[in-house]
């Protein structure tokens, strides 16, 4: 059963602007959007049907969305999450995680003759394209995002020659170019959007007729939950993020909660990690999620707190998310005609013991 608190209600500007009156009850106030994007539960059903289709151990590239609680579940079922795909049977099944992979890597997979599932989110996807295309027209990129990332070495991947990864607005002075006149940004989907822009804003300074990209990189579901974050911000005592420590996407939400003006900010895994100590004074708590995170560990914050006084849950809702992707062709073409072929409405959500929130 899932949590439901004492009262859930959408708060006026004016009520959340009282939030942080001491003489006040205590309360949440639930960020929304939050958690799951249409990336993740496409990657995470993926991996699901290809388990239910093909059955035990079905072999995953990296984590497949950065969350440990997804992983956790998905090993338990068999998937099995390797570094490299020479780490998989030769003539076996790997699915590439949602952050996507280089060319390179595709051509090690083809070597050792791995029937690949490719569970890229379609809009890290797009990036990649004009990645291509981009190099092909012998532009300088540079790429907006942070060295390591899975889905930063996938993108520079695509054109090596052409691509230099900016990490922050304070390497700017580092970066050079061939042609001042011939130079176009593009990011990871996953920063925070205005750290983002003060990078690119020192780019333009440094090159005035830098390009941008044709369309915005960084993901509606990462802009969606900052902006709620923003809102709900300034209220707060206390700013819960629940979220794992390599999701890019939830570290930058707590950033943005300081930046907006949240007193403290907090990422955590689950709700056993929550400190007593953190709510000492506080009378309103703010709560969000990573688009990579599944509901029923809110849902365990929100119990945590709600045992502890924290009962009236305020949602603040700044968007409405109603974009799914399909399944991967590869998995769609498997899966053609058989019972498992119909990819059920929040599909990752419900599998993992998710109610939708």
């Amino acid at each position: 059963m899932p949590f439901v608190p004492t009262a859930v209600r959408v708060p006026s500007d004016a009520t959340v602007a009282g939030a942080r009156d001491t003489t006040a009850a205590r309360r949440v106030l639930l960020a929304a959007p939050r958690g799951y994007c249409a990336g993740v539960d496409r990657a995470v059903v993926a991996v699901e049907k290809a388990l239910e289709h093909y059955g035990a151990p079905v072999y995953v590239r990296k984590e497949i969305v950065h969350n440990k609680h997804v992983v956790a579940t998905l090993s338990e079922r068999g998937a099995v999450f390797v570094d490299e795909t020479d780490e998989v049977p030769e003539g076996a099944r790997v699915v590439f995680s949602a952050h996507g992979v280089s060319p390179a890597v595709r051509e090690a997979a083809e070597a050792r003759n791995l029937d690949t599932i490719d569970a890229t989110c379609p809009l890290v996807t797009k990036v990649h394209r004009e990645a291509v295309r981009f190099a092909r027209d012998d532009f300088d990129i540079l790429l907006i995002g942070h060295t390591g990332h899975e889905e930063v070495e996938g993108t520079a991947g695509e054109a090596p020659e052409h691509i230099q990864i900016v990490n922050s607005p304070d390497d700017v002075d580092s970066v050079t170019v061939r042609d001042p006149d011939k130079v176009i940004w593009i990011s990871q989907t996953t920063l925070s959007v205005d750290e983002t822009m003060e990078t690119v804003r020192r780019l333009r300074d440094k090159f005035p007729t830098l390009q941008d990209p044709p369309s915005d990189d960084i993901c509606y579901a990462t802009q969606n939950r900052q902006v709620a974050v923003k809102k709900l911000a300034p209220e707060c005592d206390l700013v819960i993020v629940v979220g794992s420590a390599n999701s890019s996407n939830s570290v930058r939400l707590v950033e943005v909660a300081l930046e907006a003006g949240a007193r403290t900010s907090y990422r955590i895994d689950r709700a056993a990690e929550i400190d007593p100590a953190w709510l000492d004074g506080v009378t309103t708590v703010g709560v969000s999620s990573g688009a990579s995170v599944p509901e029923i560990l809110v849902e365990d914050v929100l119990r945590y707190l709600a045992e502890r006084g924290y009962g009236d849950v305020q949602e603040v809702r700044t968007a409405t998310e109603d974009l799914m992707f399909s399944l991967p062709r590869e998995l769609r073409a498997s899966l053609e005609g058989s019972e498992t072929a119909g990819r059920p409405e929040r599909g990752g959500r419900r599998n993992l013991g998710i109610q939708p929130g």
